[in-house]
């Protein structure tokens, strides 16, 4: 029997009302997304953070969509690292809204060790075909254990960067670079407007939020381990 925890399994009906109900509250910031383009696209990131030089950013200069979010985390980057390697539609799922990105399934709550390989031209799946391509999975392009991530397609770009704060915590920073290819793929480039335009703040929100919770509850645990009774 698998580990309920682990992710890939089916939800529980109340699990399931449960991802409703997340994406019901979320619908306001799905729907008015492009009213808000210039906040969202910077959604907690510093100045300094936004204007930092990443290796991913060379990659599509030219991108329409680029965003630069982030989130402070009571963990190490230690701590926060295994949860970003896992990431996958059918692996640990985006710690999101699972009903929209993860066939409805649980993501993982646990480090699974089975997922903690990480390879240059691994994929990360976006979608449950049995078979990935670039254009239904992610690569990873390039990492930095501990410090650093660097997932593309052909037409896009999605960067970690995990940086300590000085006080036993972590400041994760994700950015997206995308392309919308309207004279060569129209109908790609339509159906990945709409869903970054209006999916990918909401969403995104709640994967950082996702991976603070659960890394600050993998960190709590493991002090509560070191310091002992």
């Amino acid at each position: 029997m698998p580990d309920p925890s682990s992710g890939g399994r089916r939800a529980t009906g109340r699990e399931l009302r449960g991802q409703v109900g997340a994406v019901v509250r979320d619908l306001p910031a799905l729907l008015t997304a492009p009213l808000f383009r210039r906040r969202h696209l910077v959604w907690g990131a510093t100045p300094a953070e936004r204007h930092a030089e990443l290796p991913g950013d060379a990659l599509f200069p030219r991108a329409q969509y680029r965003s630069t979010r982030a989130i402070s985390i009571a963990a190490g980057p230690e701590d926060v690292w295994p949860w970003l390697v896992q990431v996958g539609c059918g692996r640990a799922g985006f710690y999101s809204h699972d009903l929209l990105d993860n066939l409805a399934r649980p993501s993982a709550t646990t480090i699974r060790p089975d997922l903690q390989n990480l390879e240059i031209g691994q994929w990360v799946p976006m979608s449950p075909s049995a078979t990935p391509t670039d254009r239904t999975a992610l690569r990873v392009r390039s990492f930095e254990v501990g410090r650093r991530l660097l997932w593309g397609k052909p037409d896009s770009s999605w960067e970690w960067l995990l940086t300590s704060d000085g006080r036993g915590g972590t400041r994760l920073v994700t950015r997206i670079h995308a392309v919308y290819e309207w004279k060569t793929h129209p109908l790609m480039a339509l159906l990945g407007c709409v869903l970054m335009e209006f999916g990918d703040f909401a969403m995104l929100r709640a994967m950082l939020r996702g991976i603070k919770q659960r890394a600050e509850k993998l960190g709590q645990a493991d002090h509560a381990v070191e310091v002992g009774p």
